[in-house]
Formats: C-alpha cells, structure tokens, sequence
C-alpha cells in the first residue's frame, strides 16, 4: 500500500481516480481548498486534506507532502483570469514539484492536456495562458529529479468508462474523465527505476485496453 496525494481533490477526474486507487489498496489523501467538499471526498474511499496550495510556498509545501509515496497533480485555475491560471496551473504546481524533491517523495503523476509544448496558442486565444502554464509546469517536472509521469489527454468528455484509450500526438478527438482515471491509477506506480515519457498523450480511439496502451 502506498501513500499518495491527490492535489486537486475535489475535480471531477481525482473524484473519479480517488476509488480506483483506493481499490488498489493505497491510502489516499485528497488535497481540497473548500471544507464543504470534505464529505464528497470521503464518499469515494479518500481522506480530505484542506490546503490552499496556490498560496503556500515550499516550505509549507513539503510539510503538506511530506510523508507521501506519490503526489498526482489534477488540480487547475478552471479556466478563470490569466493571473490565477499562471498561479495555479503553473506556480503552485513547480512549488509541489520542488516540495516533492525537499520531502523526499519520489513519485509524480501530472495530470496535463494532449497539446502541452506542443500547441502554438495565439496570444489573442482565451487559451493561451493555459497551454503556457502547463507548458511551463510540464517542462519544470521534466527537469527535476523525480519518477515523473505526464498524462496529456484530449478533450475530456463526462462518458462512461471504456476501459480503451490509444497513445497518439492527435487531439482532435475525445477521452472520457473516467478513462483518464483509469490511466492515473496505474501509472501511479509505474516508473519506479526510472522516468516514463516525457509526454504520454493519448485519447479514445482504436479501442486499445488500457493496461495494453501503457506498455506499448
């Protein structure tokens, strides 16, 4: 069993991914900033943690992480002002990454989108300042030391789980929240001696089990 921190735990994907870990036998805690999502969080198997990461700084950080086997990454701005998306998405996100490295914690699973360093957003696109973000948090987890893991799913959809994705560049199509859970929990634990991909991109096309998709 291990420990793992679900930072963002109150989004739609960790509330999906939270049951699946803990059925796995890990003890998960889930980071939540509002106390009023606590029992939403303990009716899917975890422990609600509230912490405001986007504006704690390391040190507070890695008491936070501190103690963990895993962090996974889901949280997000949701789309609000340029100024909080860079806050959230990008700042508080490297601030983990480096309390992970200051606590010892090896293991860190980001949840990103299929384009992250690969889309050119015109500056004039309401999107910009996500995919740069992301970008930016993407390219500083690559450069730590951690076991790293970056998940690049395409639109997300609130489908049913299929149980198949496919590994591809292409975001032109869909996944469903509920198979981008059914990735993060066993790629949590994967890539124990070393780094996955730089970039694991991958959607719902083909029909490729996931446990199969992972290892090919």
């Amino acid at each position: 069993m291990s420990r793992i921190l679900l930072i963002g735990g109150h989004g739609k994907v960790a509330l999906l991914t939270a049951p699946l870990l803990v059925a796995r036998g890990h003890e998960v805690n889930s980071v939540i900033r509002n106390p009023d999502q606590a029992d939403d969080v303990r009716a899917v198997g975890a422990e609600p943690v509230v912490a405001d990461v986007e504006s704690m700084d390391v040190e507070a950080l890695t008491d936070l992480v501190r103690d963990h086997d895993a962090i996974v990454w889901s949280a997000g701005a949701g789309g609000g002002s340029p100024e909080r998306t860079y806050a959230v998405d990008r700042d508080a996100a490297i601030r983990t990454m480096d309390a992970a490295e200051a606590a010892g914690v090896r293991r860190y699973v980001m949840v990103s989108y299929v384009g992250s360093g690969i889309d050119d957003v015109p500056q004039d696109n309401p999107f910009h300042h996500y995919a740069v973000a992301k970008a930016e948090a993407d390219d500083h987890l690559r450069g730590t030391g951690l076991d790293w893991t970056v998940l690049g799913p395409s639109a997300l959809t609130s489908d049913e789980a299929t149980g198949q994705i496919e590994i591809t560049q292409d975001a032109a199509t869909e996944v469903s929240r509920a198979d981008v859970a059914g990735v993060v929990a066993p790629v949590r634990g994967a890539g124990a001696s070393g780094h996955r991909r730089p970039h694991h991109p991958f959607q719902r096309r083909g029909g490729t089990p996931i446990a199969q998709a992972l290892t090919a």
